[in-house]
């Protein structure tokens, strides 16, 4: 079974940082794609960093570009997400997710744009963890 563990969160001052942390344990390295998205209160969910596991490409959703910084460490099985120049509008709960196969696929479609960045291609989803953005 694919199991993913979200950590890292709290409370921030805006301009800060903060850096999330997903332990990922019963994916493929070879195929798989780890995602973080997040949904603010009365908003949707939104996809906001990806990566292939494999080849290491990144995707970045616009509203995180150059401030978010996504990377894995295949040797810990650990995904994480580094947050610079936060804002208040990054205030959500987060998640991390695996798309067990076709990951680099699924990334350079992502960049590409011939995919959208959906929830609905990530099978396994860890728990929420809250971050908060304070003005």
């Amino acid at each position: 079974d694919v199991q993913l563990q979200a950590s890292g969160g709290g409370l921030v001052q805006a301009g800060g940082s903060l850096s999330l942390s997903c332990v990922v344990s019963g994916v493929t390295p070879d195929g798989s794609a780890i995602a973080w998205f997040r949904q603010a209160p009365e908003k949707e969910r939104e996809g906001i960093a990806c990566i292939s596991v494999a080849d290491q490409t990144t995707y970045y959703s616009d509203s995180v570009k150059g401030r978010f910084a996504i990377s894995a460490d295949n040797a810990k099985n650990t995904v994480s997400l580094q947050m610079n120049a936060m804002k208040p509008e990054d205030t959500a709960v987060y998640y991390c997710a695996a798309a067990g196969t076709l990951g680099a696929t699924i990334v350079r479609s992502f960049a590409a744009g011939t995919l959208g960045f959906s929830g609905r291609l990530f099978e396994s989803w860890g728990q929420e963890t809250q971050v908060t953005v304070s003005s």
